[in-house]
């Protein structure tokens, strides 16, 4: 596990050539290996497909007028067509990748492309920040 954390390095930069917005984690075999880095989150959604196991590590910019914040969420997508067993292992190898990617706002384990909307994605990671602010006027 600890091969994946250079992986994450280009989330976690504020700025600069190396930042990237969003990193996969995939499944060779039964082994958890760096999947794709990029800046679209549309990128990832399309990664997701009915047969596959994905873990995503994504940085959200959220806020309000006077603030804006990144977020991170660790994204589990557990495609529809994937077997029981792997659905349950997929549980226990989470617990691997958390060992790498430690600090998120939010975790979603997500088996509904619905629910891969970076609307709804956003949304949630606002709740879980706390105090809105958009709804004062000045």
């Amino acid at each position: 596990m600890a091969s994946l954390l250079p992986h994450l390095l280009p989330v976690l930069a504020r700025s600069g050539p190396a930042f990237t917005p969003r990193v996969t984690f995939k499944y060779d075999g039964s082994t958890i290996v760096p999947g794709e880095q990029g800046a679209e989150y549309q990128d990832f959604i399309q990664q997701c497909t009915d047969d596959i196991r994905l873990f995503a590590f994504v940085r959200f910019t959220t806020g309000d007028a006077m603030s804006k914040r990144s977020k991170f969420a660790l994204i589990t997508w557990i495609g529809e067509n994937v077997s029981g067993l792997q659905r349950a292992k997929t549980g226990t190898d989470k617990t691997l990748v958390k060992e790498v990617v430690q600090n998120f706002a939010k975790e979603f384990v997500i088996s509904d492309r619905k629910e891969l909307e970076e609307d709804f994605i956003k949304s949630e990671l606002k709740k879980a920040g706390g105090a809105n602010y958009d709804a004062q006027t000045e």
